[in-house]
Formats: C-alpha cells, sequence, structure tokens
C-alpha cells in the first residue's frame, strides 16, 4: 500500500487560503443543498437492486456530463465515473459513492417512499435504500457540481467514483468495487489516495465519526451443508436428524466467540441468518442448510474462526451421526484507514464540522466494500450524521423503518469537498 507523508508545518501554512476559498463558495454550497435533497428523494423513491442500477446510472451519467466532465458509464456493469480536471495538474483523488439499494419493504408515511417491488431469489419483495446510498449517491453529485465551478482552484484531478452492488452482487454475479478495481477505476488517471463515507441513522445531525487503521469488519459468507438420514417424525431413532446437527452446530460456533476468541483484542460475531429444511411437519429430512455470516477486525482471528469452524460443524455433525461441510464466500476484507492519511486529513472535517463534532469512535462489525480500493490505495473512510438530534431510538440501517434526517446531507458535501481541495491542494 502506498503511504502519504505531509508536514503538520505545510498544512499549516496552506490551510488558511483553503479556508478563505471556501468561504468564497459559502453561496454554492447554500445553493446545492435543495438539489442534493430533490436527487436523494428521486433515488429513494426509485430504488434499483445490486447490479440492476440502470436509471440510476442515467440520471447520474447525465448529471456528470451536464457539468463538463469526462464520463464513463458501465463500468462494473452499471458504475459511473467522472473526471474533472483542475487548472493545474497534480495528484489524483477519488470519491467513491455507492447507488444500490436492498430487497427490503418499506414502512413508513413519507411522502418519497418507495413502492417498488421485485422478485429476489425466489420471493416477492419491496425494494429500498434502507441503508443510505441514496444520500451518498446525492451528497456525490453535489460535490462534482460544487467543484465543477471552482476547477480553476484545483491543482490535479477529482476521480467520482459511482459504484454499483456495494451490497454484494447477486448469486453467480460479479459486481462492486472488486469488478470495478478489476475493470481499471483506479487507473488511467491513476488515483493517489480516495475518500468515501457512510451516513449513519444512530448518529446525531452535525457529527462526523472517525477511526484510524481497522474500521469496518472483514466479512464472510458462509453455507453449511448437513447431510441426514430421511425418517418418519414419529420414529427419529430410525434416521440422522440434520435439523438437530444444525441446532448443534449453531449453538457450538457461538462457543468459538464466547470461549475462543480474543475479544480485548477485537470485536467478532457470528451470524446464521437463513436455515432451509424439509418439506412436511411429520418428516425428517434428509438434509439441512445453513446461510450466515463471520465478521471480523483481526487476520489472526479470523483465520481461527473459519478454521474452529469447518472443524466444529464437521465434528458435530459426526458426533451424531450426519456429515456437515462449509462453502465459504469472501464479501470483504477490513475497512482500513490509512492512518497517515486519516492525521493529515483530520483538520480538514474539524474545519467543516467544528473540532468538536468531529469524534474518535470505535469500529463496527458492519462490512464495506470500500475496503478493496483501501487495499490498493490509501483511503479515508469516515461516518456522517443522519439522526435528528434528540432522537433516542433511531431505527437500524436495514430494517423497513429506517430514516435519515435529511438536514444532514449538506455537511456530506463540504466534508468531501473540504477533503478533496485539501488534499489536491496540499501538494
Amino acid at each position: 500500500m502506498k503511504k502519504l507523508i505531509l508536514s503538520a508545518g505545510l498544512v499549516a501554512f496552506i490551510s488558511p487560503l483553503l479556508i478563505q476559498a471556501q468561504n468564497n463558495w459559502e453561496d454554492d454550497f447554500q445553493q446545492i443543498e435543495s438539489k442534493v435533497i430533490e436527487w436523494r428523494r428521486h433515488f429513494h423513491q426509485n430504488p434499483e437492486l445490486s447490479n440492476r442500477e440502470f436509471n440510476t446510472a442515467n440520471k447520474i451519467a447525465d448529471h456528470l456530463r451536464s457539468l463538463g466532465m469526462e464520463v464513463e458509464t458501465g463500468i462494473a456493469k452499471t458504475g459511473v465515473v467522472g473526471i474533472l480536471k483542475g487548472s493545474k495538474k497534480g495528484k489524483v483523488v477519488a470519491l467513491r459513492a455507492d447507488i444500490d439499494a436492498l430487497p427490503v419493504t418499506e414502512r413508513n408515511d413519507l411522502p418519497f417512499r418507495s413502492q417498488v417491488s421485485t422478485e429476489f431469489l425466489g420471493q416477492e419483495t419491496g425494494v429500498m435504500h434502507a441503508c443510505g446510498h441514496d444520500t451518498h449517491t446525492a451528497i456525490l453529485m453535489g460535490v462534482a457540481e460544487v467543484l465543477s465551478k471552482h476547477k480553476d482552484q484545483i491543482q490535479g484531478t477529482v476521480k467520482f467514483i459511482f459504484q454499483p452492488a456495494e451490497e454484494g452482487p447477486p448469486p453467480g454475479e460479479e459486481g462492486g468495487a472488486k469488478l470495478m478495481i478489476k475493470e481499471g477505476v483506479l487507473k488511467n488517471p491513476d488515483v493517489d489516495a480516495i475518500f468515501g463515507l457512510h451516513i449513519n441513522s444512530g448518529t446525531p445531525v452535525g457529527d462526523i465519526r472517525y477511526k484510524p487503521g481497522g474500521t469496518m469488519a472483514a466479512v464472510e459468507r458462509f453455507v453449511v451443508t448437513v447431510e441426514g438420514k430421511q425418517t418418519h417424525g414419529s420414529a427419529p431413532w430410525t434416521g440422522v436428524d440434520p435439523i438437530y446437527i444444525s441446532a448443534k452446530i449453531i449453538d457450538g460456533f457461538q462457543s468459538i466467540i464466547s470461549r475462543e476468541s480474543p475479544l480485548v483484542n477485537e470485536a467478532a460475531v457470528i451470524t446464521v441468518g437463513k436455515i432451509t429444511a424439509g418439506v412436511r411437519f411429520n418428516i425428517i429430512p434428509e438434509s439441512a442448510e445453513m446461510i450466515g455470516t463471520v465478521r471480523t477486525l483481526d487476520p489472526t482471528m479470523r483465520s481461527m474462526i473459519m478454521r474452529r469452524m469447518n472443524e466444529m460443524a464437521e465434528g458435530i455433525a459426526k458426533t451424531y451421526g450426519g456429515k456437515a461441510s462449509i462453502e465459504w464466500q469472501n464479501n470483504t476484507v477490513i475497512t482500513y484507514n490509512d492512518p497517515e492519511l486519516t492525521a493529515q486529513m483530520l483538520p480538514s472535517l474539524q474545519r467543516v464540522a467544528g473540532a468538536d463534532n468531529v469524534v474518535l469512535t470505535k469500529a463496527t462489525t458492519g462490512g464495506e466494500d470500500f475496503s478493496y480500493f483501501q487495499e490498493e490505495v490509501p483511503g479515508f473512510y469516515f461516518f456522517l450524521g443522519g439522526m435528528t438530534p434528540g432522537n433516542e431510538q433511531p431505527f437500524p440501517h436495514h430494517t423497513p423503518d429506517f430514516y435519515i434526517d435529511e438536514s444532514g446531507l449538506l455537511l456530506g458535501v463540504k466534508a468531501l469537498t473540504q477533503l478533496s481541495m485539501d488534499y489536491l491542494n496540499a501538494q
């Protein structure tokens, strides 16, 4: 991974100039806020699932073209990239927003709530921006418009990356950050550093939270297949019950976390989210399948947990007369904020939000495929407040009641704009 070094003296020297420049932009920020909210509501009302963000991508591309940018579409299926060249040559900074929605049926009375429905993995479901990607997209479109008005003050290039399938591509498909990187999104021009944000429904509007180093978890998807022996439900001793074995395996998995993992070092989570088995109440089935996720923040713990899960599933199943195996799929690596880049850019966040509102936080077991960009170039990923101040019961992400206070979006525009200007002009 590339490293960045910038002396404190240089930051101190250039910052007043940048502050003065930003003060001249305040009218632009005030004018863009209503547009950002309008864009956000449009995307919220018209959500599209991973690798299917066709209309979303078209709207983004049309906007970037209207700003006079070089625009490339169809990257990683539906991704969009806009390139803004400053008046002087310099480094290249990338800004990334994710654009996909989730198979969640919205449950609120917002006038712009989603009423879109579709079939997902054989089930009828609603489609909803239940994680805030609509706000990320709208914020980055706002940043693009503001910066494009002041490209004469930009020393270098800004690459705007609108990424599909952050939530993961459909089974059997490639997608997301990994595919964008594979298709060269960080090349031509080569990116020197990348910034991203995630709005948070549990963080008050006006606050920004960050953490150097590991900030979000590596995520593994697993599928456990348990093989038993089918028999009549009235005589379980004549067969091998894969459902009973599955229950024992789930219980065993949790002991890996509670009794074998050094949780004083970093957090770790094993979750089984789906179990499928059987067709009838009075038949013990032939097999069962469990699907879940493992989330870790430490590479050594990750290896140990996965090894022990393999051993435990096989051993428990054998104890009860069955067989079990696990298939693994890596969804994200650890979201790692380059410590030097984080320290360099922290003053930028403090200038736009106020020092008291930029808070060092702990790592989260959520996962982000922004982490793949950070494996290639230094990156900084932070959290933006989206909760109405004083709300004591915010709705979590990925739920039907998820809610974002739109008054927090302008700070996101200002933060990414300031980060870009400070990084490029600190050369």
